[in-house]
């Protein structure tokens, strides 16, 4: 097992107990679990002061000097296997699906994480924002211990993505929903402008990692309806790995068809939906060297939890009532619940929050399926919508998205294209610049608010998954009033004037005294 490094007691809080190396035990039923480790303060190491680096050494070389060994491993095992199952698979290994066919879960030494009380995680996760360490200024890596605790630092591809934005949306939350505790956790800021940098920065480091070990890796693929494509080909274009991306053609904005082609991918515009490219790149990489980076691969879901984690961190720990998520392939969903249920498991809260998946009504089966009371899933055409990113009609993550669900009380709603675009443009008003998917979340928070579901005092949070500036053309469309059969009724598009100073003092006091009629 590969000995991974973690900053010693400098980058540490004073008095935060350390992790020190204990000889390994005895394989358990062929899996190698190491002995039980102990957390001890060390008050002459924790006073010692951090000097700056020597100007030749970089910061993986500084990271370097201060590793230290633990006792921390993960797994491959089939998702929601029963405690009778002995199918397992090392994270080095090239797999994807279970022998039955099904899907995959990482899976922790969650009795060697419990060796440390919930009161160590926060210090240590704390101690780690909003530094430059490598790799712990990301905010996924910060979390390196829950995420690929096996990895050496060496080998991680970060961006220091993470740490995104959690505001308060008091505007919008007081004005449209009558709300005092609305928040917005914005992943779109980040990187490539959306939340798949999360995963995909633990999906490359990996590939890094296998191809160092010789591998058969010679590139990474994915179907992609934008976002997962822009994130893939950064992260592999910063290690030097050939990507190759499969987009439906004319289905993405130009904002996100330009991402992976200025970071030098293989793009293969294919005349066919997301579906029918996710069923090509899992032949292709059935046959070919090419390591497959689609949610299908539950190594992205590793990276894309730490977001729910963040986001207690971000609360001081204390748990909202509700979390509002876009629902597409389904993925990001069961991320959010894995890592609220690791929070509450390892001790660092008392419960979780209620989960809210939003589907747009063009492309609705997890909505539709959970209207049945979660009687056979059928899988739909997706229709087209504003939310391309979630336009999914064959969902790969269903299963999981189903047990998240089932086990937070969670609910699921949908958005029309009408809908989703006037919560957008409501949202903007009030200072947000948001993408459609998150006008998919707002829209089911204003049904559950309208019905009684989600109260005027609850802390709520929506998650926005993408940088509205990715959308510029659905805003375009909305304000000049150019959609087919949609009124567009918060549109504010520009007013044309006359050149000469009458007609310009006339039309700015008709505004004036318009807006000061609203006060």
């Amino acid at each position: 097992m590969a000995a991974s490094c973690m900053l010693r007691s400098s980058f540490l809080s004073p008095g935060l107990p350390q992790l020190h190396h204990q000889s390994t035990s005895k394989p358990n039923n062929g899996i190698h679990f190491f002995a039980p480790i102990k957390a001890t303060a060390t008050n002459d190491a924790i006073s010692q002061q951090k000097h700056r680096r020597p100007a030749d050494e970089n910061i993986r070389e500084e990271a370097r000097r201060h590793c230290s060994s633990h006792n921390f491993s993960a797994r491959y095992v089939p998702f929601n296997a029963g405690p009778t199952s002995d199918e397992w698979y090392s994270l080095d290994e090239i797999v994807y699906r279970s022998r039955s066919g099904g899907l995959l879960d990482v899976q922790h030494d969650m009795d060697a994480l419990k060796k440390f009380d919930g009161q160590y995680w926060r210090s240590l996760f704390d101690s780690r924002v909003g530094k430059t360490t490598w790799p712990y200024g990301s905010g996924v890596w910060s979390k390196k211990e829950w995420v690929l605790p096996e990895i050496d630092s060496d080998d991680i591809v970060s961006a220091f993505e993470g740490n995104s934005n959690l505001f308060w949306a008091e505007r919008f939350g007081k004005q449209f929903l009558g709300m005092t505790d609305l928040w917005v956790k914005h992943c779109g800021i980040s990187h490539t402008g959306s939340f798949k940098d999360l995963g995909m920065t633990v999906l490359v480091s990996q590939v890094n990692r296998l191809r160092k070990m010789h591998k058969p890796v010679v590139g990474v693929g994915c179907a992609s309806t934008g976002d997962t494509s822009a994130a893939l080909s950064a992260y592999c274009a910063s290690a030097g790995i050939p990507s190759i991306v499969f987009l439906p053609a004319n289905k993405i904005s130009m904002a996100q068809l330009v991402q992976p082609i200025a970071n030098g991918a293989f793009v293969l515009s294919i005349d066919t939906d997301f579906d029918g490219c996710m069923q090509l790149i899992r032949e292709v990489t059935a046959e070919l060297p090419i390591y497959l980076a689609n949610s299908l691969n539950s190594l992205r879901l590793e990276g894309q939890k730490t977001a729910a984690i963040e986001i207690l961190q971000q609360f001081d720990w204390e748990v909202p009532e509700w979390v509002i998520v876009p629902g597409g392939n389904l993925g990001n969903i069961y991320a959010f619940y894995k890592g609220f249920q690791m929070c509450k498991e390892l001790g660092l809260v008392d419960r979780i929050p209620r989960l809210v998946c939003a589907q747009a009504a063009n492309a609705n089966p997890l909505y539709l399926h959970y209207k049945s009371g979660w009687k056979d899933f059928k899988p739909v055409k997706a229709n087209t919508t504003f939310a391309s990113a979630i336009q999914i009609g064959d969902p790969v993550s269903i299963d999981r998205a189903v047990f998240a669900l089932q086990n937070c009380n969670g609910i699921v709603e949908e958005a029309t294209e009408e809908e989703l675009m006037d919560a957008m443009a409501q949202a903007d008003s009030t200072g947000m610049f948001i993408c459609p998917h998150t006008g998919v979340a707002l829209t089911a928070l204003f049904k559950l608010r309208n019905s009684g579901v989600i109260a005027p005092t609850d802390r709520t949070v929506v998650v926005s998954t993408a940088h509205g500036l990715k959308f510029t053309q659905s805003k375009i469309d909305y304000h000049s009033k150019e959609i087919k059969d949609m009124e567009c009724r918060f549109s504010n598009p520009p007013v044309e004037v006359k050149a000469d100073f009458g007609s310009v003092m006339d039309v700015l006091k008709s505004y004036l005294l318009s807006q000061n009629s609203k006060l």
